[in-house]
């Protein structure tokens, strides 16, 4: 086991791949693609496998087939590709130079810190305050403001 308890993945030969009939297969990629990059359902904490199906009006089976076959990788990894890819462009924007990094993990979708730095550090190799860092050093005209700590209740209402 590595950083962020990430393990090398095994490559499993399921027979149900082979059912779905490739031109079929094609058809669902496009149709998946549309729904999870260009509906933008990857932002979706919530947005599983299931409800893609629904979406399909076909089955979990079907999708992990198409993912597994066109993309080469699992339904989770496909989504939080699309999410690090979002991330990683938001890391690095001037716009939003003062958001906290788990700020932006909620704004691509993830539902917690540690998964969003774990599928950051598998993709990228790196953590996506290293990302900013880096990007800063190879920038460095493009400054990136530290964010700054909300103040408590108790302290505004002193004022």
């Amino acid at each position: 086991m590595g950083k962020y308890n990430i393990s090398e993945k095994k490559e499993k030969e399921a027979h149900y791949r082979t059912l779905v009939n490739p031109k079929l297969m094609d058809e669902m990629k496009e149709r998946i693609l549309d729904i999870i990059v260009m509906q933008k359902k990857y932002k979706d904490k919530d947005y599983s496998a299931k409800k893609l199906a629904d979406d399909l009006g076909t089955n979990t089976r079907y999708i992990s087939a198409v993912v597994n076959v066109r993309f080469h990788m699992n339904y989770t990894s496909f989504v939080n590709k699309f999410r690090i890819e979002e991330a990683m462009t938001i890391l690095v924007d001037r716009r939003y130079q003062n958001l906290r990094i788990e700020e932006v993990s909620d704004m691509v979708g993830f539902a917690n810190r540690q998964s969003f730095y774990a599928s950051f550090y598998k993709l990228m190799n790196m953590t996506p305050r290293d990302y900013r860092l880096q990007f800063l050093n190879l920038h460095p005209g493009e400054k990136v403001k530290k964010p700054k700590k909300k103040r408590s209740a108790k302290k505004k209402t002193e004022e």
